[in-house]
């Protein structure tokens, strides 16, 4: 546990809490090149596997740090309950972490993708994160992520992802035109295409997941692929649809994608 005094704060117009707060939106998020991240589970994990990340740890002004160590090097603040609570916006009275973005590179869709590669353009955070979390756990080699996409380091998107988005190289800033001159092989699903049951997986490709509700723009030039269902509901969410499609290409090639 780290020994450093922290530094308290009780003033909303304090400048660094005025910072944090803007963190709970993607422009500040942007604007700042900072994140939060919380969770009893994801706090711990997050500083025992990726340290070098994060630059303060938050707590409230009544509680103790404890269960886990806060590397050299990050700063510790204790905060007012109430600010705190403002920042802990899952409610898990559990301290949180100011974290700076990664490098999240511009993506190049003209080059051959490398493994598999998932092309997305969700825009509600938690199904992003819900995507992440699958994008990691079957083996994605890269995230391509389209203008229209919530931002992977949103305080909700982060939360569904279990700290996925360390694990996983992210791409941003892709657009819907860009695909039209994407470097194939390009698929997609979709309501109608192939049945993704017969469906022979390359070993590399893009994988493109329409936005909400909206589905795939027309003319897109991408294979189909479909998944039958018992017709009982017009359509599968878009994160259970790809997370489907994913571990059908990681049963494939037998669980060979890149470790990360």
């Amino acid at each position: 546990m780290s020994m450093s005094v922290a530094k308290l704060i009780q003033s909303p117009a304090n400048a660094a809490f005025r910072r944090w707060e803007a963190l709970l939106e993607s422009r500040g998020i942007r604007k700042h090149g900072r994140f939060l991240l919380a969770g009893r589970k994801l706090v711990p994990e997050a500083l025992a596997n990726w340290p070098h990340r994060f630059e303060a740890i938050l707590r409230p002004e009544a509680v103790e740090e404890g269960g886990f160590s806060v590397p050299p090097g990050i700063e510790t603040y204790r905060l007012a309950r109430p600010l705190f609570d403002r920042l802990d916006v899952s409610g898990t009275g559990f301290p949180l972490l100011v974290g700076r973005l990664p490098d999240m590179p511009a993506a190049d869709l003209t080059q051959p993708p490398q493994g598999l590669e998932l092309v997305a353009g969700l825009g509600d955070p938690v199904n992003l994160g819900a995507l992440l979390r699958s994008a990691a756990a079957f083996g994605v080699a890269r995230l391509i992520l389209l203008e229209e996409a919530a931002h992977p380091f949103h305080p909700r998107c982060l939360r569904a992802a279990a700290n996925a988005p360390f694990r996983l190289s992210i791409s941003r800033g892709a657009t819907w035109a860009d695909l039209a001159g994407a470097a194939v092989p390009l698929h997609a699903l979709d309501l109608t295409g192939e049945d993704l049951r017969h469906f022979r997986w390359p070993r590399h490709l893009r994988l493109v997941l329409g936005e909400e509700g909206l589905g795939l723009p027309r003319g897109l030039p991408a294979t189909r692929l479909s998944i039958p269902t018992s017709g009982r509901v017009e359509s599968l969410n878009a994160t259970v649809a790809a997370s489907l499609a994913l571990y059908g290409w990681f049963v494939a090639w037998g669980g060979e994608a890149p470790a990360r």
